[in-house]
């Protein structure tokens, strides 16, 4: 190429304009050539005026509007178009970060982040509640670009102050569906490399990022619904990548006091802290004993607190008094307790026994009490002063004429030796009525006759004796 066919640099055809523009004023075409230019950004492309050229700005533009169309319609009032606008915003992402619009240097693998930031903006949208775009969004997370990339925005797009209720839900769902380590399969979605190209996923990167969204996090003023989703995910998510984790220790104490599952999720927060973090916390057992209540067993935390209460309960060493008061607390709720959860009940109950063999007393007291007569004072909120160990499990004698078979024969454990091996309630914590209800029909039952005469119309057949007791 010679010298004459090079393209000339825009600083010097910006120059010669304004030196034209000073000469002659007339030329006030060159001074807007110049201001467009500061408007469009470049800096070292030449001026073009070719069609190819504003063919080019052409397809650029309505690239660019169909963007923005895109991220419009995630506020769509129809769910179905949400995700397909979510889809295909990401499709755009997905090419865009195969073929880039500018250079990319040397990465081997090129998210478009201002692309990613702006389709997280819209899912923690602070108008409308979004699970569905939560949800959808979760496949695109099963790639380790993807999923690194939105932990390295997500401190940016992470409320200051007090957001509202929608904000905080929609946020906390997604928190929900991150993970801090990298996938067990490495797959990107915006390599040009292919799929399988592996990346460097920065997990040390990705704790310090965790850490500084929470620490934002847990100073917003939340909701009885959004408390008790903060405490799932720091549950589930967040707890075993704190830096410093026992600074929740106030934040777990004061959820304990505000009751439901909210307090039942704060209680195994505290559980983890004492194993994991030596935590001290003496009234565990009180506030674990205050929990069985009647309305804990219509909720769907209920496996979650038995879980709980196994592993609290399942030293040997504990006071006998202490463990009978647990052991005849359920016993009373057995009485009002679904069919299903007086299963769960009644091996919960044998297995106490079996770690605790001077609980034997109570399966046959001598003066343990009856129905009219029962020193155990349920009303008691210390459970070592309930008296439960003075009493007896005549709840249990009670639930032997039960009207199902399944829950009576459960009850029977008391008339028997006991196993030499605990009983496994895991098997039947997430067990409902239904459950019950099938195995019942798969036993085999005599058939009872209820009419001899095969019914052909809705009248009774003749001659049928209920006739003459008919007015």
């Amino acid at each position: 190429m010679s010298q004459h066919d090079k393209p000339v640099k825009i600083a010097k055809i910006l120059r010669n304009k304004a030196e034209e523009f000073l000469s002659n004023p007339n030329l006030s075409n060159n001074l807007l050539d110049v201001i467009k230019h500061f408007e469009t950004g470049a800096d070292t492309s030449p001026i073009e005026h070719t069609l190819e050229h504003q063919y080019r700005q052409w397809l650029r533009n309505l690239y660019e509007e169909t963007w923005s169309k895109l991220l419009t319609t995630l506020e769509n009032s129809s769910i179905k178009i949400q995700i397909q606008a979510l889809s295909s915003s990401m499709n755009i992402l997905t090419w865009e970060g195969r073929y880039p619009l500018e250079p990319k240097g040397t990465l081997e693998c090129y998210v478009p982040l201002n692309r990613l930031k702006l389709i997280l903006m819209k899912i923690l949208s602070n108008k409308q509640h979004n699970p569905h775009l939560v949800a959808k969004f979760e496949e695109y997370l099963a790639y380790d670009d993807i999923l690194f990339y939105v932990w390295r925005v997500l401190p940016g797009l992470t409320a200051k102050s007090n957001p509202n209720d929608i904000y905080i839900m929609n946020y906390l769902l997604l928190l929900e569906k991150l993970q801090v380590k990298c996938n067990d399969e490495s797959r990107t979605l915006c390599s040009s490399g292919g799929m399988n190209m592996h990346f460097n996923f920065d997990e040390a990167a990705v704790k310090r990022y965790l850490n500084k969204i929470w620490n934002c996090i847990i100073l917003w003023e939340h909701t009885p619904a959004t408390h008790k989703q903060l405490l799932i995910v720091l549950l589930e998510k967040v707890l075993p990548y704190l830096d410093k984790p026992l600074l929740l220790t106030d934040f777990l104490m004061d959820s304990l006091d505000v009751g439901g599952p909210v307090s039942l999720l704060a209680l195994q927060g505290i559980f983890t802290m004492i194993q994991a973090y030596n935590l001290d916390y003496p009234n565990i057992f009180a506030k674990l004993y205050s929990m069985f209540e009647p309305e804990i067993f219509h909720t769907k935390f209920k496996p979650r607190l038995f879980y709980l209460a196994d592993l609290f309960l399942s030293s040997t060493h504990l006071p006998e008094n202490l463990v009978a008061a647990f052991a005849k607390r359920l016993a009373r709720l057995a009485l009002v307790a679904p069919s299903e959860d007086i299963i769960i009940i009644c091996m919960f109950i044998g297995n106490l026994v079996l770690r605790h063999p001077g609980l034997k007393c109570l399966l046959n007291h001598s003066i343990g009490g009856t129905t009219t007569n029962d020193p155990y004072i349920m009303e008691e909120r210390d459970p070592l002063k309930s008296n439960a160990i003075n009493s007896s499990l005549w709840e249990i004698q009670t639930l032997q004429s039960h009207a199902l078979p399944t829950v009576a024969a459960a009850a029977t454990f008391i008339n028997n030796p006991l196993p030499s091996i605990e009983w496994d309630i895991s098997k039947v914590l997430e067990n409902t009525g239904d459950n019950i209800f099938d195995k019942e029909l798969k036993k085999n039952s005599k058939l009872v006759a209820l009419a001899f005469d095969k019914p052909n119309r809705y009248a009774l057949s003749k001659g049928e004796k209920v006739l003459n007791y008919w007015n």
